[in-house]
């Protein structure tokens, strides 16, 4: 069930369904990026998600693999998207870089979803086009 529910969580990511990853998330869902930083809000984590498809219009997660053991799930893959979806010829505003995800989920909903990916690249390419 908890693979059911991280493959439906990213396919709203994916789709950029800021409503669907709402539905999604639990009432006292915690956000950990990938620098640490908290947020426990699903409301501020629905605005959160609609500001990030802004700088990332194309942003996509794929997942390889799925651990899972009772409520915690650890997710396995990639993360990509264009800065602003402003491709240049030598695609200098892409990434795409490993990432995984710790999940907790609790009554079928995402309670925890934290991230762990080297941000240096998405950063470095939002700091050039400032």
């Amino acid at each position: 069930m908890n693979e059911k529910i991280i493959h439906e969580f990213v396919q709203a990511i994916n789709d950029h369904d800021v409503e669907k990853i709402y539905s999604l998330m639990e009432d006292n869902h915690t956000f950990i990026d990938a620098h640490g930083n908290e947020i426990k809000d699903r409301n501020k984590m629905k605005a959160g998600w609609a500001f990030y498809f802004q700088w990332f219009p194309d942003y996509k997660i794929e997942i390889t693999d799925i651990l899972s053991s009772s409520d915690k799930s650890a997710a396995f893959g990639f993360a990509s998207g264009t800065f602003k979806g402003i491709r240049m010829d030598n695609n200098e505003n892409y990434w795409r870089l490993p990432a995984a995800w710790k999940v907790i989920i609790s009554d079928d909903k995402i309670k925890l979803w934290q991230v762990f990916a080297d941000t240096k690249i998405p950063f470095d390419i939002m700091g050039k086009n400032k």
